[in-house]
């Protein structure tokens, strides 16, 4: 769907983002992936909205957890039937910041990384409605999908979805914090590189056209 004015002016901050695709990493080991989740207050893109948002980055195949986003939305809509999966109250004693200020950290932070996520297409099209809300354009980032990675290692010959869950436990990831944005990203990119270990295992060595390919 195209719905931005190529005419209308871009902020600073989507034009610094544009740019920075301009680099292109020149090994797999100077890719900088950046996990995501967000926090949804349900599955409608066009009704509901971004509770918030987690991400944590690893390079060279490494967590850097002080390479690390996490912000919380203030809300006009809510759902309280969520808050049984994630805990997140309209007003609750998390310090908020509008959807507009979150899109542009968001936006910031990630650059022109790999964005990683499992079931990827959901929390990509919720930032995607997010920006359309403030007119902006749609990610242009390269997206891995964990529950896609997984299958790609044949670990175990079975073609159905697996949820976070049931991959953590296959892979013997301890869950903490699940069902919060920063948890799962946490999550996410322990599981990112348990199966990016598989493919190493299965392709001898891991290189950008490799993954190139998956994205």
């Amino acid at each position: 769907m195209r719905w931005f004015n190529s005419h209308k002016k871009l902020p600073d901050f989507y034009k610094a983002y544009l740019n920075a695709f301009k680099e292109k990493p020149q090994s797999i080991n100077a890719v900088r992936f950046v996990i995501f989740d967000t926090e949804t207050t349900g599955l409608n893109l066009k009704e509901d909205r971004i509770l918030s948002i987690g991400t944590v980055a690893i390079k060279n195949f490494q967590i850097n957890i002080s390479d690390s986003l996490e912000c919380y939305i203030k809300q006009n809509t809510f759902n309280p039937k969520t808050v049984e999966v994630h805990g997140l109250l309209k007003e609750g004693s998390f310090s908020k910041i509008s959807e507009k200020e979150s899109i542009k950290l968001f936006i910031e932070h990630i650059g022109n990384s790999v964005l990683v996520a499992h079931h990827a297409a959901f929390d990509i099209a919720m930032i995607n409605e997010a920006l359309k809300r403030l007119e902006l354009p749609k990610l242009k980032n390269k997206v891995i999908d964990t529950g896609i990675l997984y299958k790609k290692t044949k670990y175990i010959n079975d073609n159905k979805p697996k949820s976070l869950d049931e991959l953590c436990q296959l892979f013997n990831i301890t869950m903490h914090d699940r069902h919060t944005a920063s948890g799962d990203a946490y999550l996410t990119a322990l599981l990112f590189l348990k199966l990016s270990s598989k493919l190493k295992q299965k392709y001898k060595h891991l290189s950008l056209r490799l993954f190139r390919s998956w994205f």
